[in-house]
């Protein structure tokens, strides 16, 4: 299959929507955060994945015998990471690809990073940011899949109530700093 990419703009990164894995060689390391232990795993065309260790949730994760450790190829997502949580950066300037997703679900991931920091949307805002108001439970599902957690912030989104509706890697993360 030809390799395609389609870049869905935003001010700060955007999300590579590839059709094909172009073979690369997988990638990952694990490191400590003051949330919970994070295991990032990316190739050449970008970070694929991001896994937060919190020990409640509905998301595991086993690292792949094919995968290779690679501290170096994440340098420059551990060090955002770790400026976000340390409260020195809000915003991320990452080479992104995430893992999976349809078209749709990408173009919500997308529209979740005109979040800005320190605010939430509810599941109706961002369906009406994307064009589709009647799309809440949709934008929940595609939410509940976003491999990319933090960095494409799902956990600004909460229920119409105000309160806190889910996340993958439990609520009780979701309530902490991210």
């Amino acid at each position: 299959m030809a390799r395609r990419e389609t870049f869905l703009e935003n001010k700060k990164m955007s999300i590579s929507i590839n059709e094909s894995r172009g073979g690369f060689r997988m990638y990952y390391t694990e490191f400590e955060t003051t949330l919970c232990p994070l295991i990032l795993v990316g190739d050449e065309s970008g970070l694929k994945r991001i896994h937060m260790e919190t020990g409640e949730g509905k998301r595991e994760m086993d690292i792949d015998p094919s995968w290779v450790y690679n501290e170096e190829i994440f340098f420059e997502a551990k060090d955002q990471l770790t400026q976000y949580f340390e409260g020195r950066r809000t915003t991320f300037n990452l080479k992104l690809n995430p893992e999976g997703g349809t078209v749709y679900q990408k173009k919500v991931w997308q529209s979740l990073m005109d979040i800005p920091y320190g605010e939430l949307r509810s599941y109706k805002d961002v369906a009406i940011a994307i064009g589709n108001e009647k799309a809440s439970r949709a934008i929940g599902s595609a939410n509940g899949k976003n491999p990319l957690p933090i960095v494409v912030p799902c956990h600004r989104v909460i229920g119409s109530n105000g309160k806190l509706t889910g996340f993958a890697f439990g609520t009780g993360i979701k309530e902490k700093k991210c």
